[in-house]
């Protein structure tokens, strides 16, 4: 397997368990996990949660710095995530009316995570 396909297979996994643990914490926060890894046509969600009147889509990056987290979420990424949950209002559009919120979370080495809460808006 070429070195760059193996890179690829651990950046995965170590993504998925970032959100695995992302979706935990939220739960410990009195959240409840809507959507986990929500695909549409136009984008991707990592986590939409609940609590209470806002509706949170949440971006999650494991990365090894704080720094190289937030970095991560570019524009385009935002965008997507915007497109996304959108898509998700319109198939759900009772929650329409919630307080909505774009977070991320950013997973570092062992269980740190950092969540920062309105992280942008649309």
């Amino acid at each position: 397997m070429p070195r760059d396909k193996k890179s690829r297979k651990k950046a995965y996994a170590r993504g998925h368990k970032g959100e695995g643990r992302a979706a935990l914490y939220l739960r410990l926060k009195g959240y409840r996990i809507l959507e986990r890894r929500y695909q549409t046509p136009v984008g991707e969600v990592d986590l939409i949660a609940r609590r209470g009147r806002t509706l949170a889509f949440v971006e999650v990056k494991a990365r090894q710095s704080y720094h190289d987290g937030v970095e991560a979420i570019t524009r385009r990424q935002q965008l997507r995530t915007i497109r996304a949950a959108k898509y998700f209002l319109s198939s759900h559009p009772g929650m329409a009316s919630l307080d909505l919120r774009f977070d991320a979370i950013i997973a570092l080495p062992g269980f740190q995570l950092r969540h920062l809460e309105g992280a942008w808006q649309t």
